[in-house]
């Protein structure tokens, strides 16, 4: 049986999937943008519309295999779970309205750059999906799968025409096993979220020095000594790669080195390079007996992992263990290696070689870009553009990461804006430009865990998938976050649990079955940006990631929302409309607070949340006044509004590893008020 606080929260969800849905039928009856992610590169919108119900079916034309079956099946499968009707079955055996012609095969093991191009063709009466291979009809699928929704009459696909082919071949999400593990079933469905919105490449890393989190069979101690009991054996991995491959999506793996290694000297002390291998994190590279057991665990890894590029790491190595270690230092004078540097180069020239030789091509991140790095290795960048264009001017591939670090709390519009060819690379020759690959975003789990993975990654990382794939000039950050809200929805519909799992720790944290107060609190704030919340909380690797700034979402659109109307309201362009909308929500934030604080009091985990919630009291307090102030055009004094604006800002600061979000908004109000 449901809760109140369950249904209650089903409700609103229900409400809020009809008015996004319905907004969404209107714009696409305007001519609007399509509320899809990513968006195509040709669209032709028609008149009407094609309507799904129980009679809707579909047949695989062309080149067959068991594949596109699957896919097929995974479809309606979606369309089901979206819809309520009953398809998974039946519209297999219904006559046919929807058409998928397969070309032919695609490569057994998926490529760069393998064609994913496809055309979408929607009338009233019956939809053809054409590509050239099965992966163009992946993305096809998943575009007609966006395109679904919910109007007066039923349930349909706008008219329309779409020939569409992604922008850069490398588009990935990183997501980081190695500081701590995450479950298989959390794997799959964000591959799921990956195919949903065209995302083509999973780069999948085993290691840090908190945990080694794969099985090695020639070298059992990795993850028997490093694991902490946490790994996925080699029958998982090719599981995952299996799994992956159904979705036209690549595995890429990555073991770090020679640094972030501290958990592979557990079983094998012998690598390390401190004389203490127990306080050790850098792999030693002057011994020959290093190379060796590299290039048994290195080929062991490149026949599990059939994608030809192979993640070597070689990110932030810390060279004072070599330089404290007199063996190695004696051997660099020996060999006329200057500094540490000079020598990673080395290993990482060697490390290329045993890559080489299982025929796959090394990526590894910016810090290996260093004279005689082999033209083959792609760059990927981490610390900023400049090294990516440096890269590719210099003749190396390269893959974007910077701005794209999805677990540091960035908003989506700042993820946006980033571009692969933009900034440093835009000046790059059109030669020096096709070196540029594309991007991957990143998820970090030092202060994320599998619980709240999903909404750090999620929908944000949608925006990322459509910089991507879409043509470089679409860029308004209106339309994007329009449509933005509408594939958070969609992705529901995959078992993503970005939307769920604030509402389930909130839950939590209170003890209550509908912890409303607190619900409307954490609306209004999100955690510090970039690395500022690991200043203000002290995270290891055993912290529980369980308080407000893990529940809540790295974006607060109620807040970002307010700001959008506390911006015309401070421009003279604001509606009646947004002036009662802005007066609701600072009503309700004043109002919260005596609501809220008996039920922070009751539990551990939100105590420290008092003085965040008397501030949005404030905040919202002084807010109305200045609305108040602004529509009868009443003066305040000079004073007054000065320390409204000094506490304003005071707000706005970190409090309880959160930022009250609202607090900027209110003093942009203030700022124009018109002193006496």
């Amino acid at each position: 049986m449901l809760s109140n606080g369950r249904r209650a929260r089903i409700i609103r969800l229900f409400f809020l999937a009809v008015f996004t849905f319905t907004f969404s039928d209107l714009r696409a009856q305007e001519k609007g943008p399509l509320p899809v992610m990513p968006l195509p590169v040709h669209v032709a919108q028609g008149e009407g519309e094609f309507v799904i119900d129980g009679h809707f079916g579909i047949a695989l034309k062309g080149y067959q295999e068991p594949r596109l079956e699957r896919a097929q099946q995974r479809f309606l499968d979606l369309l089901s779970r979206e819809t309520g009707i009953p398809l998974w079955r039946e519209a297999r055996l219904k006559a046919p309205h929807f058409l998928v012609q397969t070309g032919g095969p695609s490569a057994p093991t998926q490529q760069l750059g393998d064609d994913e191009s496809y055309r979408l063709e929607v009338s009233a009466t019956d939809v053809q999906l054409t590509a050239p291979n099965p992966i163009g009809v992946f993305r096809g699928l998943q575009t007609f799968l966006q395109l679904v929704r919910v109007t007066p009459r039923s349930f349909s696909v706008p008219v329309v025409t779409i020939d569409d082919q992604p922008r850069f071949p490398w588009r990935g999400l990183l997501i980081d096993s190695g500081h701590r593990f995450v479950p298989v079933s959390v794997i799959k469905r964000n591959l799921d979220g990956m195919e949903a919105v065209k995302l083509n490449v999973f780069h999948w890393r085993f290691a840090d020095d908190q945990g080694f989190h794969v099985e090695s069979r020639k070298f059992p101690l990795l993850q028997q000594k490093g694991s902490g009991g946490f790994y996925y054996s080699q029958d998982e991995v090719r599981e995952i790669i299996g799994y992956a491959h159904d979705r036209g999506i690549r595995v890429v793996p990555e073991f770090d080195m020679p640094c972030h290694t501290a958990s592979w000297f557990l079983g094998y002390p012998e690598l390390s390079s401190g004389q203490d291998p127990l306080k050790s994190s850098a792999i030693d590279p002057t011994r020959e007996s290093t190379y060796s057991f590299l290039t048994g665990f290195i080929g062991e890894m490149a026949a599990l992992f059939p994608d030809s590029y192979f993640h070597a790491g070689g990110d932030e190595c810390d060279p004072k263990e070599w330089e404290g270690n007199p063996r190695i230092q004696q051997f660099m004078r020996a060999h006329a290696i200057k500094d540490g540097a000079a020598l990673q180069a080395i290993f990482t020239a060697r490390v290329e070689k045993i890559i080489a030789s299982q025929k796959k091509i090394m990526v590894g991140w910016d810090e290996i870009l260093q004279p005689g790095t082999p033209k083959d290795v792609v760059i990927q960048s981490w610390r900023g553009p400049e090294s990516l264009a440096e890269a590719a001017r210099n003749g190396y591939r390269g893959v974007l990461s910077s701005g794209y670090y999805i677990d540091l709390n960035q908003s989506a519009a700042e993820h946006y804006l980033v571009d692969p060819l933009g900034a440093s690379a835009a000046a790059l020759t059109p030669e020096q430009k096709a070196r540029v690959l594309g991007g991957e975003a990143t998820m970090w789990t030092d202060i994320v865990s599998h619980e709240n993975m999903d909404n750090r990654i999620w929908p944000r990382t949608a925006a990322i998938a459509e910089r991507l794939w879409s043509p470089q000039q679409i860029r308004g950050v209106d339309s994007m976050y329009e449509r933005l809200a509408v594939v958070s929805l969609k992705l529901d519909s995959y078992g993503l649990r970005h939307r769920l799992i604030t509402e389930e720790m909130l839950e939590r944290m209170t003890g209550e079955p509908d912890p409303e107060p607190l619900r409307v609190l954490a609306a209004v704030v999100q955690p510090p940006r970039l690395y500022q919340r690991q200043e203000l909380r002290n995270f290891t690797d055993f912290t529980p990631l369980n308080r407000l700034d893990d529940a809540v979402p790295p974006e607060s659109d109620t807040a970002r929302e307010f700001n959008d109307i506390a911006k015309r309201i401070a421009s003279g362009k604001a509606t009646l409309e947004e002036w009662r909308q802005a007066r609701e929500w600072l009503v309700l934030w004043r109002d919260n607070d005596a609501k809220v604080q008996p039920l922070l009091k009751r539990s551990f985990l939100t105590q420290d949340l008092a003085p965040v919630s008397r501030n949005l009291s404030q905040v919202a307090e002084i807010g109305l006044e200045a609305l108040d102030d602004l529509q009868k055009n009443r003066p305040v004094s000079a004073d007054t509004r000065q320390r409204n604006i000094e506490f304003l800002q005071l707000a706005a600061k970190p409090q309880a590893v959160l930022l009250l979000m609202v607090a900027p908004s209110v003093e942009l109000l203030v700022q124009v008020t018109r002193i006496q």
